[in-house]
């Protein structure tokens, strides 16, 4: 097979798998093209679509019961440990250091776009790094997520009162989505709705959920929702897990730092250096919007290029392996 005909089968495989993320997966539909690209994170859908098809059949579902995972039920029997953590780092500003601007921890290209919802984090792991500053101020919760194997990545999480986050999906399937309840409303007016279905947050309990569907989530009361949030491994076959196992050398890059002192992935790191012009073609908008606009358009196609050199190069390493 030569290189033509396998960079054709790349194209017309990118060019399926887009579409069956748009019109074909799940319950719930992008309501157009437009939102697809914004929300949909379409460059990802190659290896998204080869992780589906390798995920076992009681785990292809938007919602995942956690009995499946032994490990998990560590978390849940010591909740009230990994609380006091949180609630301490929640007291001691830390939630609201990841926020700011002046800090490294502002540049996260999976989760910003949450910051003007009031949404904001505190990273415990992430895919085979533990922050430092995870290890000085919430080591018991460390500990117990180390022990765990499946589980990729943590942070815990802030949504305040009266509060939203728009619907969306996450870009990558390497994982699912694992939540424990540790300071919520405890109330079916605090939820998260995956595919058409919703499902609420109680102190001490946990759900798991597939974030590639498209969710949303709403807190309609006067108090805040503290939670665990981890990624825990698809459970897929030999296949899936070769190729699971160079996509998250992808993730790996995307490592963000709470504080001044942690560890940060490359990405992390261009996006603080990029994010300075971006400000500057913002207010450039607002001035000269025929201007803006052609700079929007080749930022966001340098980007997707970046992106897609990246995954081309996960792609031609499983090929190289098959």
């Amino acid at each position: 097979m030569n290189v033509n005909t396998i960079t054709m089968l790349l194209v017309l495989f990118s060019i399926c798998s887009a579409i069956y993320v748009y019109h074909f997966r799940g319950a719930v539909k992008f309501t157009s093209a437009v939102e697809y690209l914004r929300k949909g994170w379409p460059i990802f859908a190659p290896l998204n679509v080869m992780l589906y098809m390798a995920t076992k059949k009681w785990a292809s579902t938007p919602f995942i019961k956690t009995s499946h995972f032994d490990h998990l039920t560590m978390l849940e029997d010591n909740w009230q440990v990994i609380a006091k953590e949180a609630k301490a780092l929640l007291d001691n500003g830390y939630f609201e250091q990841t926020t700011n601007k002046q800090n490294d921890s502002f540049y996260d290209v999976g989760f910003r776009t949450f910051y003007k919802y009031g949404w904001s984090k505190f990273y415990c792991t992430w895919y085979g790094t533990t922050l430092n500053s995870a290890l000085a101020h919430c080591p018991n919760t460390v500990a117990l997520i180390n022990k765990i194997p499946a589980i990729n990545g943590a942070m815990f999480t802030v949504l305040p009162p009266r509060s939203k986050l728009t619907r969306h999906l996450d870009p990558a399937a390497c994982s699912f989505r694992y939540h424990l309840g540790l300071d919520t409303p405890n109330s079916e007016k605090c939820f998260i709705n995956v595919d058409g279905k919703s499902q609420s947050w109680r102190n001490g309990e946990a759900f798991m959920f597939d974030e590639t569907y498209l969710h949303y989530v709403e807190n309609n009361t006067d108090e805040t929702r503290l939670i665990l949030m981890c990624d825990v491994e698809r459970p897929m076959n030999i296949f899936g897990k070769l190729i699971n196992f160079f996509y998250k050398k992808l993730i790996t890059q995307m490592l963000v730092p709470n504080i001044e002192g942690d560890q940060a992935g490359i990405v992390n790191k261009l996006f603080a250096k990029v994010t300075p012009f971006l400000t500057a073609a913002k207010q450039l908008k607002k001035r000269k919007p025929s201007m803006y606009y052609p700079i929007k358009w080749l930022f966001n196609t340098m980007l997707l290029l970046l992106l897609l050199s990246l995954i081309i190069s996960v792609i031609t390493m499983l090929l190289s392996v098959f």
